[in-house]
């Protein structure tokens, strides 16, 4: 309510709360400012927050490494390809691929494009190798690969195509209609079906996978459930609103900290409230109310998240009061 309720525009908290309900509102443009902006644009916080938060939980924890991410995998990297190859790299495209890509879900079916072209991948690679940290690096090699192309497409860019490619890459919530809200809904529940279906699993892979192997578990179906929830999660989020930064590396740490527990079924939970919470606040902070203009929301979330974490690891190792 917090996030609806502030903006660029100021509308009374009365307003709202009919708007929301079906209620007469006063003015005609009130309404359609919180139910087709404001409104849409809370759900995609909620809905990324989430996404980005139980995706990074499961690659820390599949990875054994506190520095792993929902991007890892090279799920934004192949996004990202996608969405450069739309904006930067139009003109070198065939002219029927040139009217396909400039429709309005032009930039979102690249994106998806790209996610699934390395979701693919990435599956294809997790089959063919035992060690899981291999996979890892697969995924950043994908990012190297992808990074360089990008490069290049830059280097023959003009300067309104890169600032175009530069704005969604700064990440952007504010631009999703309700069919496009609809669709984050579902993948977000498939997504996070698949990663409950992990918890047994994310649980036993905390003292190993010979140990996991011990209590019958499917190593490598287990393995790809995790990668397939994972690239789900975050290529959807990745498609809509761009890269989202800091969320998916340090909700769950802040999860940890905050319940003091290792078992994944409460860390489940807790990033389920505190990812999109957090997102939100960042959200509202970026609108700058009373201000014309906002913020990229990947500037707010590490500028407000870093410091948190930072906190909460020197509170836990008794450095500070």
């Amino acid at each position: 309510m917090l996030n609806i309720s502030l903006g660029s525009v100021t509308i009374p908290f009365k307003e709202i709360v009919n708007a929301l309900i079906g209620n007469e509102v006063s003015k005609s443009t009130w309404e359609y400012i919180v139910l087709n902006y404001r409104l849409p644009k809370a759900i995609a916080c909620i809905c990324a927050g989430i996404a980005l938060s139980i995706s990074g939980l499961l690659m820390q924890t599949l990875f054994k490494n506190p520095l792993a991410e929902p991007y890892v995998l090279g799920i934004s990297s192949g996004a990202s390809l996608g969405v450069s190859i739309v904006i930067l790299g139009v003109s070198f495209l065939p002219v029927f691929l040139q009217e396909i890509v400039l429709q309005p879900y032009g930039i979102v079916i690249a994106s998806s494009l790209g996610s699934l072209l390395v979701l693919l991948l990435v599956l294809a690679v997790a089959k063919q190798l035992k060690q899981t940290m291999a996979i890892l690096v697969v995924g950043l090699m994908i990012g190297s690969f992808t990074a360089a192309f990008v490069s290049v497409l830059t280097y023959f860019s003009s300067a309104e195509q890169i600032k175009k490619f530069t704005f969604w890459s700064l990440g952007n919530l504010g631009n999703l209609d309700w069919l496009s809200i609809k669709i984050l809904v579902i993948c977000l529940i498939i997504g996070l079906l698949l990663a409950l279906q992990s918890i047994k699993a994310l649980n036993s892979l905390l003292l190993g996978e010979n140990y996991a192997r011990s209590l019958g578990i499917n190593f490598k179906k287990t393995r790809t459930i995790i990668i397939l929830a994972t690239c789900i999660l975050t290529g959807s989020v990745t498609a809509f609103v761009g890269p989202i930064a800091f969320i998916g590396l340090a909700i769950a740490h802040i999860t940890k900290l905050v319940f003091k527990t290792s078992n994944h079924f409460v860390l489940y939970l807790g990033c389920i409230v505190l990812g999109p919470s957090i997102l939100l606040l960042c959200d509202t902070i970026s609108q700058m109310p009373g201000f014309d203009f906002m913020l990229p929301i990947n500037a707010i979330t590490s500028m407000i998240g870093a410091p948190i974490v930072v906190w909460l690891v020197l509170r836990k190792n008794n450095k500070i009061v």
